[in-house]
Order: C-alpha cells, then structure tokens, then sequence
C-alpha cells in the first residue's frame, strides 16, 4: 500500500521590504504566513527605546487590507462591524470588530472612511477568515468588495519625533491631523494616505502606499539621524506595555469585547442591528463573568510566557494570553482572564513557570501611560 505524499507547507509570504531587511541583517521570522523580521542587530530593547524616546519604524505591509464601495458600504460596514461607521466623517478611522453571531471575535479591524469608500484593515493572519466572513453577509447589499493587500504596503513610523520626521518629507500638515484621523498626500514623493494611528501607545503614523513605493518610503525614513528600523519583537514589547490587545493570544472566537474591556468599541444603539448585537445585549444585561486584567511577576528573573498556567486560590482560571519582559517597565508583565469579582488590581495569582508557581499581582493597564496626541 502506498503512502499519501505528505502536502508541502504553503511557501512564506514576503513583504516588499524583504530583501531592505535582510540587507540590515533583520533577524527573519515566520509570521502569519510572511517571512518578517522580528529583530535587527541593534536589538529589540534599543528598537524599544527609539519607539519610546525618538522614532522608529515598522514594515507591517503583512497587514491585510479590504476595500468597500457601493452605495450601500456604509450599511454594510455597519452590519459586520460593531462600532459606528455613521459617526465617521471622511478622513476618519475607527478602532472596531468582526464579530461572530456569539459576539465573539473573528479579529479586530481597523475602518478608514472616505469620500467615496471604507477600507478595513485586518490582522494578517486572519486575511482569509475576515474575507470569508465578511463576503457571506453581502446578500443583496450593492456593495464591491476588494483584497488589497497585496498591492498595499504599509509603514509604522512611531515615538516623540514621528511628526518632525515625516513632515520634512511631507507639504501636509501633519500638526492638524488628530488621532484617528488621516489625509492623502505625497510623503517622500510617494503617493500615501497618512493616519495618526499606531499600535506602540505612542504618538505616530501609519503610512499606506503604493507596494512599488515601499521601498523608496523606507530609505527616505530610515538611517542615521532619522528612524531606527524596528521588528515584531519591539512592536510586541511596545503594544503590551500600552496594554493594547493581541488577536490570538488577549482576544479570539472565545472572547468578546466586553470581557477584554473593549466595550468603547460597542454600539448597541447605533441603529443598525449587526452580527454579535443580540448576544452582547444579552452578556451586557447579564454581565461578563471573567474580565481580561494585566498582571507583574513577582520574582525576579521569572517570566510568564504565552500559554502557561494562571492559578487563583489554588484552582487554574486561565493561561496567560500575552507576556514577557518589557525594556520601560524593566520587568516581567502580562495579561490573563480572571474571574469577574476578582478582576481588580491587587489580587495575587501564581503562574506555573516551567513547573514552579510564581507569584504575581493584578495592575492596572495600560503598564505605561499612553502618549498618543488627541
């Protein structure tokens, strides 16, 4: 009898930026599909700490991007997300969710509104998921729905001098764009459209152009006396520190917004039912029984990675959805769920580090204040 062949792994991804990183001896990682860089030679502290006090940038050009036109986008928008599209104005973004019908996630998104359509922007390894989910609820909607991704890139430039940086490069005014807004414009003669949007919990941009552009974009950013090129791992350290949530480790199908404290993403009342509505109403009358919290290790050296037990009372409640060791808190921090009426800063819990219960404490997030510019 013959044996099946076994099928070949589905090859990696790259972005455009690819081969920039490899010539910067970027450190290349698996990632969601994509060959991406986690580290440079610098390392992920210093990338850290030039995101908290100067400027660094990211390739996240792996992100997925879905373009909604039609007459009925904004409708449609409304109806698989659960934020407010009608209380965008062109030039607007909301941090939102596709959720399931349990009022779970399917991922966190973001939605940029335009004159004349919606873009959603998605975690990369949900690209497929999202627009599978998303493209079953078209129905009858006059809606044209577009993958993107691969024809956009995508750059993080983030920390303090984000601004100074990009705005020798730029006619726009950066100044007047506030957080979660954006504007279209050349940067570095590059066609992009620049959002004040970021992921670090510092002040920054995300800049989406053109893959052809990606390139010429990179180099007029990055080098001496400009930005520090800057790789997942920091991205990791910078988001859990601003206790920002990860899809696939603080958020998944088996959470909802409100017990990931999320519910400022929520609009039951924004006059348009949408999937998840019926069950969040019902959790909300109800209340959440276990809320996402972020904790510290106790013992020095010790440190809570993602997966390891979280014990209460002597009784395993959960596992720690993200956590490391963090270059500004310089200590070992994460998050968990707990129980509700326990969910508050100052309850101890212990954590199985490799066979050893390891006390740590609830905090509060974010670990460091957030510095975004209103």
């Amino acid at each position: 009898m013959t044996q099946s062949p076994v099928p070949s792994p589905e090859p990696l991804k790259r972005t455009p930026l690819h081969d920039v990183h490899v010539a910067l001896g970027a450190r290349m990682v698996p990632f969601a599909g994509f060959e991406m860089p986690v580290s440079y030679p610098s390392g992920i502290s210093s990338e850290h700490r030039a995101v908290r006090e100067d400027v660094g940038v990211f390739d996240v050009s792996h992100m997925g991007e879905f373009e909604i036109t039609g007459s009925d986008r904004n409708a449609f928008v409304q109806r698989v997300t659960c934020n407010d599209v009608g209380a965008l104005k062109p030039g607007q973004a909301q941090y939102s969710g596709i959720l399931t019908k349990a009022g779970t996630f399917v991922d966190d998104c973001l939605v940029y509104r335009f004159e004349d359509k919606l873009m959603m922007v998605v975690n990369a390894s949900n690209i497929q998921t999202d627009w599978d989910h998303i493209l079953d609820q078209k129905g009858g909607a006059d809606v044209r729905l577009r993958d993107i991704s691969d024809e956009t890139a995508l750059l993080a430039v983030q920390g303090p001098k984000a601004e100074g940086l990009i705005g020798q490069l730029t006619s726009l005014g950066l100044a007047m764009i506030p957080y979660y807004h954006f504007a279209q414009g050349k940067v570095a003669g590059a066609q992009c459209f620049v959002s004040r949007t970021g992921y670090t919990g510092e002040d920054g941009f995300e800049l989406y152009c053109r893959a052809g552009d990606a390139e010429k974009l990179w180099h007029a950013l990055v080098g001496a006396g400009r930005a520090e090129p800057a790789g997942l791992g920091a991205r990791d350290t910078l988001r859990l520190e601003a206790g920002l949530p990860l899809y696939g480790n603080d958020i998944d199908d088996t959470s909802t917004p409100y017990e990931a404290g999320l519910a400022f993403i929520v609009k039951l009342d924004k006059g348009a039912p949408f999937t998840g509505l019926e069950a969040l109403k019902k959790q909300k009358l109800e209340g959440v029984r276990r809320r996402l919290v972020g904790f510290k290790v106790s013992e020095p050296k010790a440190v809570a990675r993602h997966g390891y037990p979280v014990f209460l009372d002597g009784k395993q409640v959960d596992v720690v959805r993200s956590g490391t060791v963090t270059p500004t808190v310089n200590a070992a921090i994460g998050t968990t769920y707990l129980p509700k009426d326990r969910a508050q800063s100052g309850t101890k819990i212990e954590i199985d580090i490799r066979g050893k219960k390891v006390a740590a404490e609830v905090v509060k997030m974010p670990f460091v204040p957030h510095r975004t510019k209103k």
